[in-house]
């Protein structure tokens, strides 16, 4: 059985490169890793601070990796837990298909329909430059939007299933913002893991 596909799709979008494969990983796996980080993983919910008001995220979180460097965005520093078995096995085949090194990831957990992370671009300093992050999607299926920072006619929506991963290479977080907005209809549980390179 064949546990990671690689069916590729270049979403076409100018200025950047994005990567999506919807059968990244066998959809057994995919339930198993997701029944394994909904119980496992110490989520928490931290206070965030968006223009000016402060709110609870709406979302959990959790970084995981390596040398204890922290991460931190929107006046959150998150310190990293040890990496576990599970995240260490998704980061090994990941590097294998993208050729490029991460040393940390974080979570998130959209608990239902309410919760979601609104535009942005993971363009911290301690990611460099131009980074790569690479997201897999486990449970519930969400669309994850994306728009041109300078051309407002450059837009993609794409539908996140369980077991997908999206690359988010060169270019990406320098042209682009992207979001996961609320959802209209109610949602069964997702997570995110997103691979990261911390400098």
């Amino acid at each position: 059985m064949n546990l990671f596909g690689n069916e590729k799709i270049v979403l076409p979008l100018p200025d950047a490169s994005f990567e999506y494969y919807p059968d990244f990983l066998d959809k057994d796996i995919a339930h198993q890793l997701f029944q394994e980080f909904y119980k496992e993983t110490p989520w928490q919910q931290d206070y965030i601070t968006v223009f000016g008001k402060t709110h609870l995220q709406p979302r959990l979180t959790a970084l995981y990796g390596n040398d204890g460097k922290p991460y931190g965005y929107s006046n959150i520093i998150m310190k990293p837990h040890s990496w576990t078995v599970p995240l260490v096995y998704l980061k090994e085949e990941i590097e294998k298909l993208t050729h490029h090194h991460f040393n940390a990831v974080l979570l998130n957990l959209y608990r239902n329909e309410n919760d979601s992370n609104g535009w942005h671009a993971d363009n911290e300093k301690e990611l460099g430059k131009n980074p790569v992050i690479t997201s897999v999607s486990l449970g519930a299926e969400r669309i994850f939007q994306i728009k041109h920072n300078t051309n407002k006619d450059i837009k993609q929506n794409l539908l996140l299933t369980n077991g997908s991963l999206l690359v988010m290479k060169e270019g990406s977080q320098i042209h682009y913002k992207h979001q996961l907005p609320k959802s209209s209809k109610p949602q069964k549980p997702r997570i995110n893991l997103t691979f990261r390179t911390i400098y």
